[in-house]
């Protein structure tokens, strides 16, 4: 079987080159930049004579709803430069009474507001890019694009703008230092890839100056333009920036009567550009009080849940790093680092010792990321992060590395390779500590992705090993992905076999020891009629299947889906969902379907299973915008009913109101458990101007008998500079209407400090 895997590997990477030779039907727009000959003032106002010597780039194409008209409302662009920045000024055009701002918060939702987006490939390898976004109100955000198309606005940097709105349009200045790009001088001309975007909700229309197909998103790299440098642009200058960050804390835990406890702590990052596109952060003492809490799921899964990254050091450049593999075979996740779960012994006021269950922080002592491009072709990272001992559950430290290595293949492909080590620390007899000889776990892989140049064909393979001790048989991860997406067809196929024995200590991998297929097709349709496609924008129909069948102890079926399913889209990214899902699952192991430790059902037994769900998403345009869905059916031996609700209001352009609410009923035989889940969460993000934001959160779970409350309160006092003041609370769910009982309680104060060299 892993022959076979290791075969379409190298079959992949054989034909790729085949598929390299396809070409992009779209002709490229081009678009030339000269260096201004006076320094310009950003005052939101195009009257400098640099702006009317630039060439122009209009005649804004539609990516939607429509591919193939021009924008009913258009947007003019132009760009110039000088030493120090990269200037775009645009006008865009747009009565002031139309305008749909979902919030004044830096890094906001493109999808939600009205916008103009830059797009930048300094090194035209189509993968990997810069984001830039601006709202009539001129609200900032940045990001980084991976993989052609991926935005992440996790990335953070200085660049500067200005916004002047008029009755017809706005007018906006963009300055962005050429120290906050990466990228490299070439002798003789230079050339970048570019594209400028808009969203202009009232019209329920996106649109973009270098056409894109609309089954993709705006921000794809293989679509983007070029521009042409006439003057050569300056090379990068030096690059260094320290961050530093204090912190103060106090909590109690009232569950187990415990004494109130205080810290003080301190530390920072630094980021140092080595060379034009190479990148090195350190931080020392790492502290993640300010992140956001995980959005709770309720847990009727047989496999460890996911949750997602959220602190700042790891999110950047996270696809370099953690998107290797599959969702569910991933041999980095660094969720693994600085966080465990363990049982605390305490002294409780009355001096009682008793031991608490606790979700900790490891303390991170410190760690470097070295990160970018060492040409066009060829980008390269290395994590490294070094943990202190946790005192209270006596986890000693340990050592994580990451290296990665990619190269551009086939215009816009890439093979990469991976290495993932953890090395464990022993406490010698004298206190000190030493490498544990048995104590390490390491994956290597190699993987392969393919992106043919119209976007229409994407592929994946690879091959992971893991390497620990006494587990070197079975050790290893394989997959292959192939997928077309077109206009009308969307269709792909994907087979994985995870063995027995890989093990990621520093990864994602909930199941092992499985062979897995999964299949998807669907079909759309797009109304000819013009005053049908007013109403309907397209409809069509999909179809699911996937297969598992487990290896150990012995090869046979355990999981198989099939699912058809019906979608109709309508103006203002309104959609209607159904679809009728049928499951059989064979238990390898005793299962409670609840999780409520009740009653289990046996292993060796087999359920055969059917479900029916419909859901339907509203007009986000509007200010008041719901997403609502329900599924009832038959679950294993039993019954289930779910619904899921999102209420959201939006006042514009301060902030957003929601409140979103999970129930599960699930309904079973004597002498299994019948349980009802509710998950309810108000949450409030306001924007009480441009530096000063306010959110709060409560989050109802029965299934985890908790109610907890946090509250964050940000100051950004100067670019990249935060005041943090973040409350929690934690209250036990079955007693919070009547007579609310906290279990624990913290305030944090942190504020960090950008400091340019």
């Amino acid at each position: 079987m892993l022959c076979r895997m290791r075969s379409i590997l190298v079959f992949l990477l054989l034909t790729g080159a085949v598929w390299g030779q396809e070409s992009a039907s779209n002709e490229v727009l081009t678009l030339s930049i000269k260096k201004s000959a006076a320094p310009l003032r950003l005052d939101g106002l195009l009257e400098e004579p640099a702006w009317k010597e630039a060439q122009l780039a209009g005649s804004f194409n539609q990516v939607f709803p429509f591919d193939t008209a021009k924008a009913t409302v258009q947007t003019e662009v132009w760009t110039t430069f000088d030493d120090a920045f990269l200037y775009i000024g645009a006008k865009v055009y747009e009565p002031r009474e139309e305008y749909i701002i979902s919030s004044l918060k830096r890094d906001f939702d493109a999808g939600e507001s009205d916008v103009f987006i830059v797009v930048l490939d300094p090194f035209q390898d189509k993968l990997n890019g810069f984001f830039f976004e601006l709202s009539p109100y001129n609200v900032q955000g940045e990001g980084l694009i991976d993989n052609g198309q991926n935005v992440s606005l996790d990335w953070d940097n200085k660049w500067y703008s200005q916004v002047s709105n008029h009755q017809d349009h706005w007018e906006l200045e963009i300055a962005i230092p050429f120290k906050t790009l990466r990228y490299k001088v070439k002798e003789g001309q230079n050339t970048w890839r570019i594209n400028f975007l808009r969203h202009a909700l009232k019209k329920n229309e996106a649109s973009a100056w270098s056409g894109v197909p609309r089954q993709f998103d705006p921000a794809n790299l293989a679509f983007t333009g070029e521009l042409i440098w006439e003057d050569t642009p300056p090379q990068p200058g030096m690059n260094v920036s320290i961050i530093p960050y204090v912190t103060a804390r106090t909590e109690r835990d009232f569950e187990f009567k415990l004494p109130s406890e205080s810290s003080f702590n301190a530390g920072g990052d630094a980021k140092i550009a080595l060379t034009p596109s190479l990148n090195l952060d350190l931080t020392v003492n790492p502290d993640f009080s300010q992140v956001e809490v995980d959005r709770q799921i309720t847990n009727l899964s047989r496999f460890e849940l996911f949750f997602p990254e959220r602190r700042q050091f790891f999110l950047e450049n996270e696809d370099l790093f953690s998107r290797f593999g599959f969702p569910d075979s991933r041999p980095f996740f660094s969720r693994r680092i600085g966080l465990a779960n363990g049982l605390v012994r305490k002294t409780t006021t009355d001096g009682q010792l008793v031991e608490v269950r606790r979700n900790l922080n490891v303390p991170i002592r410190a760690g470097m990321r070295l990160s970018g491009k060492l040409n066009q072709n060829w980008r390269i990272g290395l994590l490294n992060m070094q943990t202190g001992k946790q005192e209270d559950i006596g986890l000693n430290p340990a050592n994580y590395t990451v290296g990665v290595v990619q190269r551009t293949v086939f215009d816009r492909s890439v093979l990469s390779g991976v290495f993932v080590n953890k090395e464990n620390f022993m406490e010698e007899a004298d206190g000190s500590f030493s490498l544990d000889k048995n104590g390490y776990n390491r994956a290597a892989g190699l993987e392969f992705n393919y992106y043919s140049k119209d976007n229409k064909w994407e592929s994946e393979a690879y091959y992971h090993r893991s390497f620990s001790p006494g587990q070197n048989n079975d050790a290893q991860s394989a997959a292959l992905y192939v997928g077309y997406n077109t206009l009308r067809w969307f269709v792909m196929t994907s087979n994985q076999y995870v063995g027995e024995n890989f093990r990621t200590d520093v990864g994602f991998v909930p199941r092992r020891g499985n062979y897995s297929f999964f299949n998807r097709i669907q079909h759309s349709y797009f109304p000819k009629d013009p005053e049908v496609a007013k109403k309907i924008q397209s409809f069509g129909f999909g179809l699911e299947t996937g297969l598992t069948f487990n290896t150990q102890p012995a090869f046979r079926l355990t999981d198989r889906t099939h699912e058809p399913s019906f979608f109709m889209n309508f103006p203002g990214q309104q959609e209607l969902q159904a679809s009728i899902r049928h499951e059989y699952v064979y238990l390898f192991f005793p299962f409670d379907p609840t999780n409520t430790n009740g009653e289990e059902l046996p292993e060796g037994t087999d359920y055969a299973y059917t479900t029916f769900g419909v859901s339907y998403e509203s007009d986000n345009r509007k200010r008041f915008f719901y997403d609502l869905s329900f599924n009832t059916g038959s679950y294993f031996n039993g019954n289930i009913l779910q619904g899921e609700a999102e209420v959201n209001f939006r006042w514009q352009p301060f902030g957003i109101f929601a409140v979103r609410m999970d129930y599960n009923k699930l309904t079973f035989p004597s002498p299994f458990n019948s349980t009802d889940f509710w998950l309810l969460g108000p949450r409030a993000e306001l924007s009480l101007s441009r530096s000063v934001f306010f959110s709060t959160f409560l989050q109802y779970n029965t299934q985890a008998d908790n109610v907890n409350i946090n509250s964050r309160l940000q100051w950004r006092f100067r670019p990249a500079s935060d005041l943090f003041l973040v409350y929690t609370d934690n209250y036990f769910s079955d007693q919070f209407f009547a007579s609310p009982n906290v279990k624990n309680r913290a305030l944090v104060f942190k504020m960090t400090y950008w400091l340019n060299l």
